[in-house]
C-alpha cells in the first residue's frame, strides 16, 4: 500500500514523467510475459534488448491514451469503466494495466518464428 501511495503522490507532482515511465514499464512488462510466459524461452533464452524496444515504444506513444487499444472488443467495455468510475490522473495507468495483456499478445505475433 506504501508504494500505492507513493505512486499517487508522483503522479501529482510528476504526472507527465510519471506517465511516460508507466507507459513504458507496462509495454517493457508485457514483452516479458510473452517471452517468459506465453514463448516459454526461460532466463537465458529472454531477448533482453526486445524487451527494451517494446519499453522504449510504450514511452514514446503515452500521449495517445485513448488510441491504445481502439478497434478492439474489449475498448468500448474499459473506457466506459474508466471515464466513468476513474478518477482522471488514473485513467492512464488503467489503461495501460489493460494493455498489459493487449502488450504480451503484440510482442508474441510480431516475434513469432
Amino acid at each position: 500500500m506504501a508504494l500505492w501511495r507513493a505512486y499517487q503522490r508522483a503522479l501529482t507532482v510528476h504526472p507527465w514523467k510519471v506517465q511516460v515511465l508507466t507507459a513504458g514499464s507496462l509495454m517493457g512488462l508485457g514483452d516479458i510475459i510473452s517471452q517468459q510466459l506465453v514463448e516459454k524461452r526461460g532466463l537465458r533464452g529472454h531477448q533482453t534488448g526486445r524487451t527494451l524496444t517494446m519499453a522504449f515504444l510504450g514511452c514514446g506513444f503515452v500521449d495517445y491514451p485513448d488510441a491504445l487499444l481502439t478497434n478492439y472488443y474489449l475498448w468500448p467495455a474499459v473506457q466506459l469503466a474508466n471515464f466513468y468510475l476513474v478518477p482522471l490522473h488514473y485513467r492512464l495507468a488503467v489503461v495501460q494495466c489493460v494493455a498489459v495483456i493487449w502488450n504480451s499478445y503484440l510482442s508474441w505475433k510480431a516475434h513469432r518464428l
